[in-house]
């Protein structure tokens, strides 16, 4: 009995995944695999500065 519900569900989740796949290709999400890559190595070695968040503490650098 437990087949008769496992190979339909296996076989549907099966075919979503396929179809997710071709979908992933179809609107270009593979296309610059390097370049996600490389772009961390590019980063600035400088901090940001830092944003005014309101807290006096965080402005005068005192600690709370």
């Amino acid at each position: 009995m437990s087949s008769y519900v496992l190979i339909p569900i296996s076989i549907g989740l099966g075919l979503v995944g396929i179809s997710a796949f071709f979908w992933a290709l179809r609107h270009d999400q593979y296309d610059d695999l390097d370049g996600a890559a490389a772009r961390i190595l590019i980063a600035p070695d400088t901090p940001y500065p830092p944003t005014d968040n309101g807290d006096p503490a965080w402005t005068t650098g005192c600690p709370l």
